[in-house]
């Protein structure tokens, strides 16, 4: 693929270029990459070194991403490039988001051809980070809105708000990745990130732009577990974001360099879920990794009637009306887009 010069930078005085497309900023010389690896001045001019080139094409249940009020039960084509601008220490990924990766060549409108064919609904740039593939997800966006279809990123939203106000008009969902509840000492010392605030700062942006959000949060045992931290993220959320904001524990398991950490138990996964839902009043709070856990399921805010019965990413039972209500006492319930039966119960990969 011909390279493509990069969106949201600007040059400086001697062959250098500044990066304002994530939180880094990163100020490159001429010859040198970002933290990310996959931009590169080049002359003085800044280049996407991923763009069009996927590492990973998949077919996905969109609760995989986890998405549980955004067009439930549909597929998505599910592509990601190289790169990362975090270093997390306990990445499942690592292989792709880690490395230096060449990735296949997968232009905008073959990923389109490929969505249209596998009988997908939307595309959902994933796996690694979408913000390091910016041009790549917004030219790929732009073809796919045109075509009836809607875009998500699964990200961990260390993007500027530029970025944000640049693809909003082709995003149309969000799910932004916490680790440790945002403590700033966990992401400095497992993900190498300076600093958390620009993340609040995006999400306020996807708000203001009117693009779903669902927030997860990575529950690591011992070291990234703070229930005074949990509790602060919640509320945060609940204040600014809403409180019907869909929120998922995330288990963590062991990988890349932390394969003698513990798993997240059950029984801390259930603790965590007392303090957002019970304490800090979130309405929709759901456990992850964890298939076949009652958790996993919808419940309506105002009686507790079932009303989306999950087992891991699959839906096995649907009982809201067809305005989204609950079928018992009539209350609204937050999601976008109703039921598509898919009938798929495992990914599809492509390459």
């Amino acid at each position: 693929m011909p390279q493509r010069e990069a969106m949201l930078y600007e040059q400086l005085p001697e062959m250098k270029v500044h990066c304002f497309l994530c939180a880094r900023h990163c100020e490159i010389s001429e010859g040198g990459r970002g933290f990310c690896l996959v931009r590169k001045n080049e002359d003085g001019k800044l280049y996407s070194l991923n763009y069009a080139k996927a590492c990973s094409a998949c077919v996905d249940p969109i609760n995989k991403k986890p998405l549980s009020h955004f067009h439930p039960g549909s597929l998505v084509m599910s592509i990601a490039a190289a790169g990362c601008n975090f270093r997390c220490q306990f990445c499942d990924n690592w292989t792709i988001s880690q490395k230096e990766v060449t990735g296949n060549p997968f232009p905008p409108e073959e990923v389109v051809k490929k969505t249209q064919e596998n009988q997908c609904h939307g595309i959902s740039y994933t796996y690694t980070e979408p913000t390091v593939f910016f041009e790549y997800a917004y030219e790929t966006a732009k073809i796919a809105k045109g075509v009836g279809f809607f875009n998500t990123f699964v990200t961990n939203g260390y993007m500027t708000t530029h970025a944000v106000k640049e693809i909003a008009p082709y995003l149309d969902a969000a799910t932004v990745d916490f680790k440790g509840a945002a403590d700033p000492e966990f992401y400095q010392k497992y993900s190498s990130v300076p600093a958390v605030k620009p993340i609040f700062e995006s999400l306020m942006e996807m708000k203001r732009n009117e693009i779903h959000i669902e927030v997860t949060n990575l529950i690591v045992p011992k070291i990234g577990d703070s229930v005074d931290r949990l509790e602060t993220l919640a509320k945060w959320v609940y204040e600014n974001l809403g409180r019907d904001t869909p929120f998922h524990l995330l288990r963590f398991h062991p990988d890349y360099h932390m394969t003698t950490q513990s798993a997240t138990t059950l029984k801390a996964l259930e603790e965590a879920h007392n303090i957002v839902h019970d304490k800090v009043g979130l309405n929709y709070v759901y456990l992850g990794n964890a298939p076949g856990h009652s958790l996993e399921n919808t419940y309506c805010p105002n009686c507790n009637e079932l009303l989306i019965k999950r087992f891991g990413f699959e839906i096995v039972r649907w009982t809201l009306t067809k305005s989204m209500g609950c079928p018992a006492c009539g209350q609204a319930i937050p999601i976008k887009g109703s039921l598509t039966p898919t009938g798929a119960s495992y990914p599809l990969p492509l390459f």
